[in-house]
């Protein structure tokens, strides 16, 4: 059944203060983060590290993905404008985040805690990887229903109407006119692929199924990890076939997208992180130590 998106992309709307819905699935995000890395922290899936080294490490990655995020995208997407006006860098409140530059600022993150506390940057990695696709996905219903980032046009009885991809001047009627419109069928034509749900399904639910069951039991070092980026950028990669490139603008062939382009490197590097695994040390999880279970061991 075809929807007309009608949601409201502000939460919460206290006077001046508005809490949109996208905040809220980066706090949603992060809080997945911190309750499964707790977990995984107990689990000794991370061995020497404490749960004070983990809020650490988790304090460092949400900077990474915040900063990376809206470094790479002024880069990846928005670079004209970014060397006209290097100030729009810090307009965070215009929108714009980049997954793969967030991805390199949590990586450069990692690399500078792991340094700091003297651990395999392979296994913070291998550790990290299974906490982020519940962020992904939240992310993606953000999209959805800020009704940003959606698909091309599909003739599927699944296809959602976003007001704002209308062609004028339908785009310029208010909701209880496109309603009266929506009601006679006249905006099924309009209908597009909901790719932000897509990606929430695979990005988010599917690659976490995954990574969590693997991370689960020993394992070879960069195996998660390599997993992780193998189908990131594999499922990211098909989805572009039904999401509108971003600006409107394709790179080559009619069809080839930047989000594409950037997800090839990441294809190569899961395979080759899938390689090394292959050679590399099989991690068995150590228990941290506690003052409790210091003491019984006396």
């Amino acid at each position: 059944m075809i929807y007309l998106h009608d949601i409201d992309p502000i939460a919460i709307s206290l006077g001046p203060v508005k809490v949109h819905w996208y905040g809220i699935m980066y706090l949603l995000g992060f809080t997945a983060a911190w309750w499964l890395g707790r977990r995984r922290i107990a689990a000794g899936r991370l061995p020497g590290v404490d749960a004070n080294g983990f809020s650490d490490l988790l304090f460092y990655a949400m900077l990474g993905v915040v900063v990376g995020g809206r470094v790479g995208y002024m880069l990846f997407y928005a670079l004209g404008d970014f060397l006209h006006n290097p100030l729009l860098l810090f307009k965070v409140w215009d929108g714009g985040m980049s997954f793969h530059g967030g991805l390199l600022g949590v990586l450069f993150a990692s690399w500078y805690w792991s340094r700091k506390h003297r651990l395999h940057l392979g296994d913070t990695i291998d550790f990290m990887a299974p906490l982020v696709p519940l962020g992904l996905g939240f992310g993606r219903i953000g999209n959805f229903i800020g009704a940003e980032l959606w698909g091309k046009y599909t003739d599927g009885t699944w296809g959602v109407v976003f007001p704002s991809g209308l062609p004028s001047p339908l785009n310029q009627l208010d909701m209880p006119a496109l309603r009266e419109q929506f009601a006679t069928g006249a905006l099924n034509q309009f209908a597009r692929h909901p790719s932000q749900l897509y990606e929430a399904l695979l990005e988010g639910l599917v690659m976490f199924v995954v990574l969590w069951a693997v991370s689960a039991t020993p394992r070879h070092r960069y195996l998660v990890s390599g997993l992780f980026a193998l189908m990131y950028g594999v499922f990211r990669f098909a989805v572009e076939f039904v999401r509108m490139p971003d600006n409107g603008v394709y790179l080559a062939f009619d069809w080839f997208t930047r989000g594409q382009l950037l997800s090839l490197p990441l294809v190569v590097l899961g395979l080759v992180l899938l390689a090394l695994s292959r050679r590399a040390p099989v991690l068995q999880p150590v228990l941290p130590v506690t003052p409790a279970t210091a003491g019984s061991k006396a």
